[in-house]
Parts: C-alpha cells; sequence; structure tokens
C-alpha cells in the first residue's frame, strides 16, 4: 500500500458501491482502515441491504466458501468524507474480524437521533441465483442478504498494529514491518524534521605547534586534546620558534621591499670623482644599449651602478654615441666619467686601419697601443712576412719596399690585454686575403690588362690615395688603365701620379719640386719609370678595389683637383694644361705670394 492512496488490495464489488472509489482529504485516497484525522466521530454510511433481503441463501454460502472477504473488502474501501469517521473507525482494528468470520452489512441510515439497534437476519427470504462475471466477481445482478450484528469495535484505536487474515493476492500491510514508513499525516500536521547535526570531531593538532605530545597522552595518540579532555598547553619552545618564523618572514619582506623602492624611486648609488689608479680593459659588445653596458662596467668595478651610467649617458648629449669596442678604465668612477672617457673615440682600446692608410702608420698605432718600443710592429713585419698569412702570389718581389703593403686591410681592430703585434697583422692580412678573394682579384687580372693580382690591388692603392668618393675612384682607374696602353704616347706609359712620388719618399706633400720628382729614380716613382709601381703604396678599402675592378671607360686621360675638393677629368693634353695654370694660381695666392 502506498502513502496516500490504494494498495493492490480489491476493489469494490461494483461501480455503484458508495465506497468506490471516494477520496481522501484534498483529493488523496484514504488509507485503509484509518479513521479521519481531528478525533471527530463518524456519521454511519447508508447502505442498501437488498444483497441480503433478496439472496439471504446464496449469501451465506459464499460467506461460508470465503470466510472474512467482506470484512476484508470493505475494511480496504475508504469513505468519501469525514461524515463517516465514526464507522470507519469502528471497523479498523481488522485483527478481530477475522476469528469470527461473520458478514458484515451496512446499516440504513436513521431519520432520528437515537442511537440504531443492529438488523437481524431474514432467513425467509427467497434467494435469487447471482451472475458472475470471467473473474468470478459478483456482477450486481444478484441480490444479498447478510445479517447484521452490533460491531463490538468501535471507538479502537485506528492504528493499532493489527493481524489480518490473509488470502491469496491480498497485499500486504507496509505499516507493519520494522522498515515500514510512519502512518500519512495530514496536511495541517505535517512537519519537516530537522536532520541531527553530528557534531565534527575536533581534529588533533599536529606539528612542533602542538607541543612535544609526552604530557600524559596515551601510547600511540597524537596531539590534540588529552586523556581528561582538557586542552593541552604549547610548549614554551614551540612558540618561540612560531615568533622567529613569523619575525623572519616580515623582517624579510620588509627588507626587500625596502630594496625595491629604493632600486625603483631613490637615487642611484654612484661614485665621486675620476676614479683609482688601477686600470682595467672593459669591452662593449656591437649592438650593445646603454643598460648593457652599465652592467658591463659595474660587473668590472667601474661604476657603483647600472643606473648611475645610464643616467649619465641620457644627461650627455653625446651619451648615445659611444662606440663599441675595449676601454681603458679607471676603477669606482662616477657615472659621468665613465661617460665623458667613453664618447671620445681616441680613448677606445682599438687600432683602427683607415682606407688608403700605409703599413708605416699602421705600425706605429699598433706599438702606441700595446705599449712596445718604437720600430717593434715593424721590424716583426718585415723580418716574418712570409709567416703571416699572405697569399701564394703576393711578397715575391724582392723590390718590394713592405710585403705586407695593400694587405692589411681597413678596419677597426679591438685590443685585449692578450693582443701582440704579430696577432694583429695576421688578423689584417686574414681580412685583406679574404675580401680580395670574395672579389675576384685573381680571375679579373687578365680581364683588366694586368700582369697579376698584386697589379690590381697597387691601382687599387693609387685611385685610393688620389680619389675623394667612388665616383672618383672609377674615372681614375681609368686613366690608369689609359696611360698603361702601349698608344699612350701623351704621357708614354708614365702613370705620373704625385702620390707614388711621396710613398717613394716616405712623405705627404702636395708641393713639390716636379723636375725632381722626375728624376728621383725608384721603383715606386711614377715621374721616373713606366708603369705601375712595383708594389701597392696603401691600403685599399673595399669602395676603391670594386671601382678598380669596374672602371667608368670615359676616356680620360688627365684630371687635377684645382680647389682640393673637387676632382675634374680630362681627355686632352691642352685641357689638363689649362687646369694646371689654374690651380698653381690658387696655390699663389693661397701662400700669399
Amino acid at each position: 500500500m502506498t502513502e496516500y492512496g490504494r494498495g493492490r488490495g480489491p476493489e469494490p464489488w461494483h461501480p455503484e458501491d458508495p465506497l468506490y472509489g471516494d477520496q481522501g482529504w484534498t483529493g488523496h485516497q484514504t488509507q485503509q482502515g484509518q479513521a479521519p484525522y481531528g478525533g471527530a466521530p463518524q456519521q454511519e454510511y447508508p447502505q442498501e441491504p437488498q444483497y441480503q433481503q433478496q439472496y439471504p441463501e446464496q449469501y451465506q454460502q459464499y460467506q461460508q466458501q470465503y470466510p472474512g472477504y467482506e470484512q476484508q473488502q470493505y475494511r480496504q474501501q475508504p469513505y468519501p468524507d469525514q461524515q463517516y469517521a465514526a464507522q470507519q473507525e469502528a471497523y479498523a482494528p481488522q485483527q478481530a474480524y477475522a476469528p469470527q468470520q461473520q458478514a458484515y452489512a451496512p446499516q440504513q441510515p436513521q431519520q432520528s437521533q437515537q442511537p440504531q439497534q443492529p438488523q437481524q437476519p431474514h432467513p425467509q427470504a427467497q434467494p435469487q441465483q447471482p451472475v458472475y462475471d470471467n473473474q468470478g466477481w459478483d456482477t450486481g445482478q444478484g441480490q444479498y442478504v447478510a445479517a447484521v450484528q452490533a460491531d463490538p469495535y468501535v471507538g479502537a484505536d485506528p492504528y493499532a498494529q493489527q493481524t489480518v487474515a490473509g488470502y491469496p493476492g491480498e497485499a500486504p500491510d507496509l505499516y507493519t514491518t520494522p522498515e515500514a514508513y510512519p502512518p500519512p499525516q495530514p496536511p495541517g500536521r505535517r512537519h519537516l524534521e530537522p536532520e541531527p547535526v553530528e557534531e565534527e570531531a575536533e581534529e588533533p593538532e599536529s606539528g612542533f605547534l602542538a607541543g612535544d605530545g609526552d604530557d600524559g597522552d596515551e601510547p600511540g595518540r597524537r596531539g590534540g586534546r588529552s586523556k581528561g579532555g582538557k586542552p593541552k598547553k604549547r610548549s614554551g619552545m614551540a612558540c618561540l620558534i612560531a615568533a622567529v618564523v613569523i619575525l623572519g618572514v616580515v623582517g624579510g619582506g620588509g627588507y626587500y621591499g625596502y630594496s625595491y623602492i629604493k632600486a625603483r624611486f631613490g637615487a642611484a648609488e654612484d661614485f665621486a670623482g675620476e676614479g683609482t689608479d688601477e686600470l682595467v680593459d672593459v669591452e662593449i659588445p656591437k649592438g650593445a644599449l646603454l643598460g648593457q653596458m652599465g652592467r658591463i662596467l659595474k660587473d668590472a668595478g667601474v661604476v657603483a651602478s647600472a643606473q648611475a651610467f645610464v643616467d649619465a649617458a641620457n644627461t650627455n648629449p653625446k651619451g648615445k654615441s659611444i662606440q663599441p669596442g675595449i676601454y681603458p678604465m679607471k676603477k669606482k668612477m662616477s657615472g659621468a666619467a665613465a661617460v665623458a672617457l667613453m664618447i671620445d673615440p681616441s680613448k677606445l682600446n682599438v687600432i683602427t686601419v683607415t682606407e688608403g692608410m700605409r703599413n708605416a702608420k699602421v705600425y706605429e698605432a699598433i706599438d702606441k697601443k700595446l705599449g712596445k718600443p718604437e720600430g717593434t710592429t715593424r721590424e716583426i713585419a718585415l723580418r716574418d712576412a712570409k709567416n703571416l698569412g699572405l697569399p701564394a702570389w703576393a711578397g715575391n718581389n724582392p723590390k718590394l719596399m713592405d710585403p705586407l703593403e695593400g694587405f692589411l686591410y681597413p678596419m677597426r681592430y679591438d685590443l685585449s690585454k692578450d693582443s701582440t703585434p704579430e696577432s694583429l697583422l695576421k688578423l689584417m692580412v686574414k681580412n685583406a686575403s679574404d675580401k680580395y678573394a670574395e672579389a675576384g682579384v685573381e680571375s679579373k687580372a687578365k680581364e683588366l690588362g694586368l700582369d697579376n693580382p698584386l697589379q690590381v690591388i697597387t691601382v687599387a692603392s693609387l685611385v685610393n690615395a688620389e680619389g675623394k668618393n667612388h665616383d672618383d675612384f672609377r674615372k681614375m682607374s681609368e686613366v690608369v688603365y689609359n696611360r698603361l696602353k702601349k698608344t699612350n704616347d701623351v704621357t708614354n706609359q708614365k702613370i705620373e701620379f704625385d702620390s707614388t712620388y711621396n710613398y717613394a719618399k716616405g712623405q705627404s706633400e702636395i708641393n713639390f719640386n716636379l723636375k725632381e720628382a722626375q728624376a728621383f729614380n725608384n721603383p715606386y716613382n711614377t715621374h721616373f719609370i713606366k708603369g705601375l709601381p712595383v708594389g701597392p703604396i696603401g691600403n685599399p678599402g673595399m669602395d676603391a678595389l670594386t671601382a678598380t675592378l669596374n672602371p667608368d671607360h670615359g676616356g680620360w686621360m688627365f684630371f687635377v683637383s684645382v680647389d682640393g675638393n673637387t676632382t675634374t677629368f680630362t681627355q686632352t693634353y691642352d685641357e689638363h694644361l689649362k687646369l694646371v695654370a689654374e690651380f698653381q694660381e690658387r696655390q699663389k695666392q693661397k701662400n700669399g705670394g
């Protein structure tokens, strides 16, 4: 049986039965055998006695064949409303019906307020044959008359546990088992019971803050409350350790916070003055920014902080023009002093070989930067020229003043404490040899009508010494190639470059005696010899080299720089003489003559 409706028990015998499908409170079917809630007595439900009056004999036979059935049948039927509460309450105790095996007949309603008297059966009534359906139930066609007796169970407890004599197919009473739900309550009395709250067990304290665990605890028990239920006292050592830890965390956080604020918003730490007498080489890599430079200087002990250097560089108008390289610097310099030193290119610990520079100047620079006696590098170069990496086609002519001339490639060379004259010369020769090989000097020599690759480098050194820009270089290389031709009857295959005379003399003079130059017998003096000098007169740059390999082809034969800045080229000797006269007049005015 469900909580609010009927179970699988049998329905009343006929749909016309007033108990068929009757409803409980608020539309729910009433529980079988239960009186309505509220304690009000029920009025008796009127029943038609026609079943017993018309067929008393068949009714008694049916009752003997199915003892107790009618009582159970009527016990399972709820009553329509609270009007019949007393009568339903009288039929609730079911355990008393089964032993008596007596049928129950509904009583006729009384017109007066007097108590009803139980009806007596009428044995003299003539029975009629009942009609049954295919399941053995009475269809209501026949009538039965049953004896009525007084109900001795009126007022019994409707919720008392009852033992019912069952029959096959009867639904069990689900309220009599230990696991049963409690009887349903009327709507006015249904209240949700609060769920019991279980007290959470207090977790035992653990760790060093819980004490040493030896203050009376049972073996195997951990920290927490003692056996007597009183909280354990924490040891003084545990509290001391906790305090030290907390102070350490707070103090450390405060220190780092102060350091961060000071570094972020405070003035940068800086030294004062030009530094000590202790020197250190500082190498600034290519592409380094001010911040990286400052960190390098700080790590070397030059400045107190990278920020001090950055601030000084941003203040100085030339602070962002600092070039990469090696700087000899003092320790404990102020940021401003470090910046002032580094913006001066001459302070770099480097050697810069410029385009067209002669080897004599390079040797002097190496001796000076490395602190060597004058002439040390030159001596090494002339003595060990064949061991410094020259290509096979260079340095073989015994008339060469310097076999390395033209092979110290123009660029900047950073010096370090490990730098030596030999290491620097080898590096310069290697760079020149690599560049010449990339340009294809060997293959281009024959195309240009030259005898060997060394002559290509020689022409490049001549145009680099006389010209001022790439356009000049190309026209001057055309002048050289035209004067070398056998058809040249103007200069008779003489180059006649003043730069060759100056190289032979070891000088760089513009105004010299032309007759003396034409009489000076030297394999480098093109005013005296025909053709090219015996070797290069300087170290040409890549710009001059490419112009030598690709001349202008303008048919130029002469050139002169009248104002000292602009070079003018001509094809005829007469045009050239006019320019020479103009140049000489300018020189007289300049010298005050």
